[in-house]
Order: C-alpha cells, then sequence, then structure tokens
C-alpha cells in the first residue's frame, strides 16, 4: 500500500467522490471482502461489490488475495493508498495565468503549493534514501518590519542558491511560503 495516491484524471475523483465508497475505502485500509465490508457497512454484499469494482477500476483499490468459502471464491480488497490527493487542476481555479502573476500573490501561493504537491506524490515512496527536509514555523513582526523581512529572506536564499545551485549533484526542490496566519480564537 502506497502512502499517497496523487488523483490527476477526473474519472477518478468522480468515482471517489461518493461518500458511500469514501466509506468503502476506509474500511479496506486493511485487506477485506466485500462480505466483510458490507457486514461493517449494513449494506448488502451486492451493493458493496458494485462499489469496490468501481474503485478497483479507477485504481483505487486492488485485490490483494483470493478465499475460498465453501464452493465460493471470495476477493480480499485492499486500498492502494493511505491517503488520496487530488490535483488542484482538476477543480481549477479562474482568472491569472502563472507568468502574469506577482510573487507576492495569493494566486502565485496557490500555484507553487499545487506545484510542491504534484512533486511530492510523484516521489517514491519505496526508494532506500529520500533525502528530504521539512520546515515550518511562525514569525512575528511589527507591520513596518515586513518589507525588511522579504528584503533579508530574498537575499538568503538567493546565496544559497548562487553556492548551491551549480550543475553537479543532485538536483532539490526549494521552496519557501510566507503568509498571514489565520488568528485563533481563545
Amino acid at each position: 500500500m502506497r502512502d499517497v495516491l496523487y488523483l490527476e484524471q477526473i474519472e477518478q475523483a468522480e468515482i471517489l467522490f461518493k461518500p458511500q465508497r469514501i466509506e468503502v475505502l476506509r474500511l479496506l485500509a486493511e485487506p477485506r471482502t466485500c462480505g466483510e465490508v458490507a457486514q461493517r457497512l449494513g449494506q448488502s454484499k451486492q451493493r458493496v461489490y458494485y462499489h469496490v469494482k468501481l474503485l478497483e477500476e479507477a485504481g483505487l483499490v486492488t485485490r490483494v488475495a483470493e478465499r475460498k468459502v465453501r464452493a465460493v471464491h471470495e476477493g480480499v480488497y485492499q486500498a492502494t493508498a493511505r491517503s488520496y490527493w487530488m490535483s488542484p487542476r482538476l477543480v481549477g481555479r479562474l482568472g491569472g495565468l502563472r507568468g502574469a502573476q506577482d510573487a507576492m500573490s495569493l494566486g502565485y501561493l496557490l500555484d507553487l503549493m499545487e506545484e510542491v504537491q504534484a512533486d511530492v506524490a510523484r516521489l517514491d515512496p519505496a526508494a532506500s534514501e529520500l533525502p528530504s527536509l521539512g520546515v515550518s514555523g511562525e514569525i512575528r513582526m511589527a507591520p513596518e518590519r515586513r518589507q525588511e523581512f522579504l528584503d533579508e529572506l530574498r537575499h538568503t536564499l538567493q546565496d544559497l542558491f548562487t553556492r548551491y545551485g551549480g550543475a553537479e549533484g543532485d538536483a532539490f526542490k526549494l521552496v519557501v511560503a510566507c503568509y498571514p496566519k489565520e488568528q485563533e480564537d481563545d
């Protein structure tokens, strides 16, 4: 089972977006037969089998084994991933092309996050070594110091890109996002 399956086809999303199928998929986090899923959901085996077959055809569920119960062969199914990410391109956004957007705009940040999501989803989780790093933090500054902070951040990143931006070695992508944090109600 993969950690993440990145959905880029509208057909997969359409199959997934039915509450009944999401429940079936959740139950198939562990290998189960359609009968076992049906019993847990209080549904008929035929109804669950219908949903499982659609999920299987969409690549969201895999038949992992077969059991013989009396004279009947029963398939054992499992979800293909622990979580599913849907490409924002399936929903889309209106207006503005990436090249025309200001690097300080919310639209640019949304495009950047979509790019990161797609890149991470394509990484091979079975690779023995996946050198990666995630860093998150919160900073606070007075409004009059924002430009000073952004200038210092830009200078620091440009220095790193200059020092490590050669044509030799493994390629890595570095993305830094800075956005206002929603205030929490106390």
